[in-house]
């Protein structure tokens, strides 16, 4: 038996690099074990996005202000394109401050954003939602 634990003990993986296994699932690994306990702000904007009710859109700057800093808008962009878990991490809910969707080369081709929001019951018109009536209330 080889232990797996060196400073956190409830945290922790055995690998053993004989090439058994494929390199992306090892980074996948040490990614995963890494945000188990580390507070990055990924975690935090995938946490944020998760609490966008159904139905609903936010603004980057919302979700950036859910995550803990106003300031990373442009965080929250990189990080949902790099979304790990779509099926659970609802990042076409996020638009940006105009209420526009994110441009064709995100969710998987044009128009994804909108078919998804619209299975939802979100209007969009023009690649726009409109705020007013379906953005979320900030959480406070």
């Amino acid at each position: 038996m080889i232990p797996g634990y060196h400073q956190n003990k409830e945290h922790w993986n055995t690998i053993i690099l004989d090439g058994s296994i494929p390199e992306k699932d090892v980074k996948l690994m040490i990614a995963e074990s890494y945000d188990l306990v580390a507070d990055c702000p990924a975690k935090r904007i995938y946490d944020a996005v998760k609490r966008i009710p159904y139905g609903r859109v936010a603004t980057y700057g919302q979700v950036a202000a859910m995550a803990g800093d106003r300031k990373m808008a442009r965080a929250v962009g990189n990080a949902l394109h790099r979304n790990p878990d779509p099926d659970n991490i609802p990042c076409y809910r996020v638009v940006n401050a105009k209420g526009e969707l994110a441009g064709a080369f995100a969710f998987g081709g044009a128009g994804v954003q909108a078919k998804l929001l619209e299975a939802e019951g979100v209007e969009v018109i023009d690649d726009r939602v409109d705020l007013k009536k379906y953005q979320m209330v900030d959480e406070r």
